[in-house]
């Protein structure tokens, strides 16, 4: 059989050829990365035990979710202070995540429990627990859905009413699959996310899911000031002044920061 081997490859090939169907079309070229340059504006006090999970800032007031079992709180904080104005604590078996606020209410995740609360802003009493599969990792609202991340290349959008799925939309930076997406945060129609044991942030198209921009922030603290810190965490925006305010897990500080094109700071 060996002797026939050849020829009969030979024979088929053009038959294979034909039956392979038209040819795979050309792929579609690759958007850049911009990078983007961090400006510190100022920087204010952090709670070193707050393990960050979820920050934002509403009527001048800080809203922070904090993780860790045990630890776990949605608090609000004065900005210039870093002092806790108030905060509610969690069952010491659940893990607290991502946050956003929807009008007067407070969206809070949990990390393996697969399920969240709803906070009244006011009194900071629970209104409604609500469930989801997998991990809840960040949390934002763009003024229709909510918008989760769960540590994976996709986000998964939410109606606020029962948090039921509305789309889910897969991350690509540059052609691959961004993954360990962690914070959140909706600023002027683009979607910003920290990503999880890095110090980069990224700026996300909402409608392609393609990262358009990235932001190295590994230069806000000093060496010394990283001993016993974790990960960036937290990004806030501050609308009044056009600014992001940033922090980490366990961090000292808080930055407020503007980010620009390199090639603008470079012009200026």
């Amino acid at each position: 059989m060996r002797l026939f081997a050849a020829p009969l490859i030979v024979a088929l090939a053009p038959a294979l050829a034909a039956c392979s169907g038209p040819a795979a079309p050309p792929a579609l070229p690759v958007s850049p990365v911009a990078p983007l340059m961090l400006t510190v504006v100022a920087t204010y006090p952090h709670d070193r035990g707050a393990f960050t999970e979820g920050l934002l800032l509403h009527q001048g007031k800080l809203y922070e979710s904090t993780g860790m079992y045990g630890t776990s709180s949605v608090r609000e904080v004065e900005l210039e202070s870093g002092r806790v104005l108030r905060h509610a604590e969690i069952e010491n078996d659940q893990f607290g995540e991502g946050l956003a606020l929807v009008g007067d209410r407070l969206f809070q995740l949990t990390y393996q429990a697969e399920i969240g609360w709803e906070w009244d802003l006011a009194t900071f009493t629970r209104k409604r627990t609500f469930s989801y599969r997998g991990e809840g990792w960040g949390l934002t609202f763009d003024g229709v859905n909510l918008i989760q991340s769960d540590g994976s290349s996709r986000l998964t959008f939410r109606s606020p009413a029962d948090f039921a799925i509305v789309k889910e939309l897969q991350i690509l930076r540059a052609g691959k699959p961004q993954f360990y997406i962690n914070e959140l945060e909706w600023v002027r129609g683009e979607i910003w996310a920290n990503v999880w044991q890095s110090d980069e942030i990224l700026r996300i198209d909402p409608v392609s899911g393609i990262v358009t921009g990235v932001v190295d922030a590994s230069q806000l603290l000093l060496p010394e000031e990283r001993e016993k810190t974790d990960v960036l965490n937290g990004i806030a925006w501050d609308p009044d002044r056009g600014l992001f305010l940033l922090t980490g897990k366990y961090w000292p500080k808080l930055f407020a920061v503007k980010i620009t094109p390199i090639h603008d700071a470079v012009a200026h």
